[in-house]
């Protein structure tokens, strides 16, 4: 008799997976310690993803789908650049301290898959940074904000969230930080982030 996948196995799949490469990262998880942290035989969890890439993927759209229409409402609502900054900032480090292990995804993915960017630019909740890019531009023209190029700004806002998360390791061995010290490094720098950005393009 042919099996049928079921959303609450899945599911739980997803969550194991997501808790054990939270903890080994995408090139120390193995599937078979994916399939203790979900109860089930290596078998079953080979019936749902094939192979641990696929899996990975799976976790990481699954993570994005979240994120991705949180930053897209923060973009396009009605609030001042100001206020855009400080909720994008904030809601960007929660969500990566949250799912750490999403940066380095995607830059492997990308350094691997060129084309893996665009299929999810074609996604309808992804980020579209239009209006946040025209709004720049009109407070700049109103004097509310600094000459800033509105394309740099993005870059500098999004650089600024994400490095440290890439660059965990080397920030822990800088600053002779444990984990815990980190966590809290990424806490501050929630709003850390966003009062360096807005001071510096404040006219």
């Amino acid at each position: 008799m042919k099996k049928i996948k079921d959303d609450t196995s899945e599911k739980l799949i997803l969550n194991a997976a997501k808790n054990i490469f939270i903890k080994k990262g995408m090139d120390g998880a193995r599937m078979q310690e994916i399939a203790d942290e979900a109860g089930i035989n290596k078998a079953l969890l080979h019936y749902y993803f094939r192979n641990k890439q696929q899996l990975f993927e799976a976790v990481f759209m699954t993570a994005f789908s979240l994120l991705a229409p949180q930053l897209n409402g923060i973009l396009n609502d009605d609030s001042s650049i100001e206020e855009k900054i400080i909720k994008f900032t904030s809601n960007y480090i929660l969500f990566m301290s949250e799912h750490p292990y999403l940066p380095s995804f995607v830059i492997q993915e990308i350094n691997r898959n060129p084309e893996f960017i665009i299929h999810l630019k074609e996604k309808p909740e992804f980020p579209n940074t239009e209006k946040f890019k025209q709004q720049v531009e009109t407070e700049v023209k109103n004097g509310v904000l600094k000459p800033v190029d509105a394309e740099q700004l993005f870059v500098n806002v999004i650089s600024m969230c994400i490095f440290p998360f890439m660059g965990k390791p080397l920030i822990k061995v800088f600053l002779n930080a444990d984990d815990d010290h980190f966590n809290k490094l990424m806490e501050n720098r929630k709003t850390e982030v966003s009062s360096f950005i807005i001071n510096s393009i404040k006219a």
